[in-house]
């Protein structure tokens, strides 16, 4: 498999990112093109040690593509992006 940091590659920190991560349990990343939810998830767990509930993607107008990954209910958010630096 590819390296997991090639496929996520970094966390979208906006306001409404930061409310998914209280509310529903929720991490958005900036993620590679090509990843498909497959990889994005495997890519999500290795790097933070969290198992994965959902993952839903979104291209961006500008071609960037965005993961929002929902963790599973015994997995806390709020930890990984404290861990991210983000929260």
């Amino acid at each position: 498999m590819r390296d997991p940091n090639l496929i996520v590659l970094g966390p979208v920190v906006t306001e409404a990112s930061l409310d998914a991560v209280d509310n529903e349990n929720k991490l958005t990343f900036f993620v590679a093109r090509d990843a498909n939810k497959n990889t994005i998830k495997w890519a999500v767990e290795t790097l933070y040690d969290v198992v994965v509930e959902k993952v839903n993607t979104l291209i961006l107008p500008d071609g960037r593509k965005k993961a929002f990954v929902r963790l599973a209910p015994e997995y806390s958010a709020a930890d990984v992006a404290t861990q991210l630096g983000i929260f």
